[in-house]
């Protein structure tokens, strides 16, 4: 009896860990996937973030020298008059 169920047993849990490992392969390929999709995305939101920044402090940055030099301009006009 022993012969019989000890092969069985064993033929079982071969079985059922191969199953196991085939499943967490198949899991770990696909949170791979998941992860590199994420990190795709992710990237593209903060590259779009970092250029709408770049583009708004270029407006900044111009818009101060148009003033400073609408202030200069106005130094001068003062300094002509008097």
């Amino acid at each position: 009896m022993k012969k019989v169920l000890l092969p069985l047993f064993l033929a079982g849990m071969t079985l059922g860990i191969y199953s196991c490992r085939e499943t967490t392969e198949e899991k770990t390929q696909d949170a791979l996937e998941a992860i590199g999709e994420d990190i795709e995305e992710n990237t593209e939101k903060a590259a779009q973030e970092i250029e709408e920044a770049a583009e708004e402090a270029g407006r900044e940055i111009k818009q101060g020298a148009d003033r400073l030099e609408q202030e200069i301009d106005e130094e001068i006009h003062e300094d002509e008059v008097q």
